[in-house]
């Protein structure tokens, strides 16, 4: 690649963050936040289910279980479609289904149809994910690409919050109230309509499917945004990493990787010999394809093991449905501030000492939440483990796109997700044996050792800060 024609993606990396950028980051952002709000409602409409129509433990883990079964189903899925139809569309495809199943979900009369329903509501929102996280990595420079990630998956808090809310004030208003809840869950299927028509494709994915017309053109399109050629074409300014501003860096990671780029075959090597599931565990990928499985699947099992049930927890150890509510959603504002260290640090750590870092802390604050019985403690710890665990996460979807190059990036992501939601699956339905057999000390107990296991796991990953993508 000459120093007078870079390519798309050096020109992608090149960039300063753009309004442009803000665009896709935010849009994905409210779908994101759309997501979680789905998933968080589901521990409140738990708790009402129980008290309204008489249901029992195993009854209220299958209801959340059979979300994460779709999701497991969705998530592999939606990250084959996001390799072979493209980013933007499958995002869309996913926000509507999720977003219709979970507002008939407030019209279910009986246990049987609303178990169909959240199992749909799972396939949507398991697919969306890996995507809207891949999609967004194909757009975020290099030198901030990690940064940028967390900021997404920050989304999560903020539509966690806006489910506590929901359960705070929607939920207990009488027996109708978990209804109101689903319909207003409903919002996702107006929002595709947004993101299929007002977000752009990923322009190295429709490299990827020869489509360089298009690319170019959405590429000269966030060029503009910049004030004009990106640093990677002409001399100019660019935002860094700590917002000041100053001569464009030289995107070197970018340029390091150019021949190597411009020599590879159309796709990765291994996809000629058995499709994208067979190169996922080719030579090159199957330790990281191992390491990051294993810290998918152990940080899902303990993440919605112990925060699905904590309502119904805490109204188990008499502090009463709307006082548990309120429990939970301070413990839920604690979200908010791990991102924001999570952000901070993981452009200067890199992505492995941040997740696992952040891993451990989780451990250490389940802990303790499983074993204090005061209010003061009970809050305290919830909010480290809120805290710890979803900086966690916004680690976790940082590192899992960059583990693979562009032709493989949607089903690895992907495939890691739906892995761990088979721990998503099994953790809610165990969780009622474990509180029975040890109570909360046990339960929360066996979660810190899962978190410690996903740091160790975090260690088989290869560390990508600062680099270029994959282009293969």
């Amino acid at each position: 690649m000459s120093e007078t024609q870079p390519s798309v993606s050096e020109r992608l990396d090149a960039l300063p963050f753009t309004r442009r950028h803000g665009k896709v980051l935010t849009g994905s952002g409210i779908g994101w936040a759309l997501d979680a709000m789905d998933v968080g409602l589901i521990s409140f409409i738990i708790a009402a289910l129980v008290e309204h129509w008489g249901i029992s433990r195993g009854e209220s883990g299958l209801i959340a279980s059979i979300g994460f079964a779709g999701m497991a189903v969705g998530a592999s899925l939606g990250g084959l479609l996001a390799d072979r139809l493209g980013r933007r569309q499958v995002f869309a495809i996913t926000l509507l289904v999720y977003g219709l199943a979970t507002g008939a979900s407030a019209l279910a009369g009986g246990l049987a149809l609303l178990l169909a329903l959240r199992f749909l509501v799972g396939l949507g929102l398991g697919a969306e994910l890996p995507v809207a996280s891949t999609y967004v990595s194909e757009f975020a420079p290099a030198r901030i690409r990690g940064r940028v990630i967390v900021i997404l998956e920050a989304f999560w808090a903020v539509g966690w919050t806006a489910a506590a809310l929901i359960g705070y004030f929607v939920v207990p208003l009488g027996p109708d109230g978990w209804r109101w809840a689903f319909a207003l869950g409903a919002l996702p299927a107006v929002y595709a309509l947004i993101v299929r028509w007002g977000l752009p494709e990923s322009p190295r994915w429709l490299v990827k499917r020869g489509r360089i017309a298009e690319a170019e053109r959405i590429v000269a399109d966030f060029e503009r945004s910049a004030g004009g050629a990106s640093p990677a074409r002409a001399g100019g300014s660019a935002i860094r990493d700590d917002g000041s501003s100053g001569p464009a860096p030289d995107p070197s990671p970018a340029r390091a990787q150019a021949p190597a780029q411009a020599s590879a075959p159309a796709q990765a090597p291994a996809l000629a010999r058995g499709g994208r599931l067979v190169a996922l565990w080719s030579r090159e990928f199957r330790v990281r394809t191992l390491s990051i499985w294993a810290v998918w699947f152990c940080v899902n099992f303990a993440y919605y093991g112990a925060f699905i049930w904590i309502p119904s927890i805490l109204v188990d150890a008499g502090f009463g449905l709307v006082r548990s509510f309120g429990f939970t959603l301070l413990i839920t504002l604690a979200q908010l501030p791990g991102y924001a260290v999570a952000a901070w640090v993981i452009e200067k750590w890199g992505r492995r000492l941040t997740l696992s870092v952040f891993l451990v802390g989780s451990a250490a604050s389940a802990v303790v939440f499983g074993t204090v019985h005061t209010e003061g403690a009970i809050i305290a710890s919830g909010m480290a483990l809120s805290f710890f665990n979803l900086g966690a996460w916004g680690a976790l979807y940082a590192v899992t796109p960059e583990l693979y190059p562009t032709s493989l990036r949607g089903t690895g992501a992907g495939w890691a997700a739906g892995v761990g939601r088979i721990a998503s699956i099994v953790a809610p339905l165990v969780v009622p044996v474990m509180l029975v057999a040890g109570g909360s000390a046990l339960t929360f107990g066996v979660f810190a050792v899962f978190f410690v296991v996903a740091a160790a796991a975090a260690w088989g990953l290869i560390e990508h800060r600062g680099k270029a993508l994959d282009e293969r």
